[in-house]
């Protein structure tokens, strides 16, 4: 039965409304697994980054949450210091000497001596803190939206705001990040995706999909034990990722 003029005129509309929320196929991006390290299956893994030989590594939940150095070949946790248990940490950056670990919800960020574990300083913000990079000038934040923001290393000051869009819609849930050159690596909270963003314009320009980890690597039937946790090895130009409360660490090469 033909529909009345007003009812079609509803129903484009409502196919374009569908149309705009789905972006054009992101190129995938290969990658081989070169090999698997030893990961505590106790982590809850919210921060991960490569310094000096060792990984340095946040980690979550109340009650449960710290700040972490740890042996890459071995899994070691060879320096730990715990999170107030009203607090939830969450991502992590290094800017120098310093460490700085976002909260989730308490809209604080304790900056860390590198080698001792000790707060010297507190950042105040608004929101939620999820993932934290930094480029070598600025520090780069997540909060869970399509939303990135800038910020000042020193004074923690938003300097701008980046919307990112994936094949033209906006890409949601970005949660723990790695800079590395002109891209920031996002995890995709909940998949097993990792993006490729352009930090210039926020366009995420590849994917990794890791579906295909192996089980022995991950946490079966455990639905919070999701990807969570990129590091970038400079000088191999390998990353090393893990989930949360996962048993494995990877060493992945990207292709080209």
């Amino acid at each position: 039965m033909p529909h009345a003029p007003g009812v079609r005129r509803v129903l484009l509309a409502i196919a374009l409304m569908g149309l705009a929320g789905c972006g054009a196929p992101v190129p995938s991006i290969d990658y081989e697994i070169l090999g698997t390290f030893p990961h505590d299956p106790a982590a809850y893994t919210q921060g991960l980054l490569f310094h000096d030989g060792q990984l340095l590594e946040s980690t979550g939940r109340y009650g449960e949450s710290s700040v972490r150095r740890v042996d890459v070949p071995t899994g070691e946790v060879q320096a730990r210091v715990a999170v107030d248990s009203a607090l939830f940490g969450e991502g992590l950056a290094r800017v120098g000497s310093e460490l700085i670990q976002l909260t989730w919800k308490s809209g604080r960020a304790f900056v860390y001596d590198l080698e001792t574990f000790e707060v010297v300083r507190e950042h105040v913000y608004d929101g939620e803190g999820w993932g934290l990079c930094y480029d070598g000038e600025s520090l780069w934040m997540s909060d869970g939206s399509s939303t990135l923001e800038r910020r000042n290393p020193q004074t923690f000051a938003v300097v701008a705001t980046m919307e990112v869009t994936a094949g033209g819609a906006p890409q949601r849930r970005l949660n723990e990040l790695e800079c590395v050159g002109d891209w920031i690596y996002a995890n995709v909270y909940q998949t097993d995706r990792i993006v490729r963003i352009d930090k210039r314009n926020g366009e995420v320009l590849g994917e990794l999909d890791l579906s295909s980890v192996p089980l022995s690597a991950r946490r079966p039937g455990d639905i919070e034990a999701v990807l969570n946790g990129i590091a970038y090895v400079p000088e191999t130009g390998v990353f090393l990722v893990t989930g949360k409360l996962w048993p494995k660490l990877l060493a992945l090469r990207l292709a080209g």
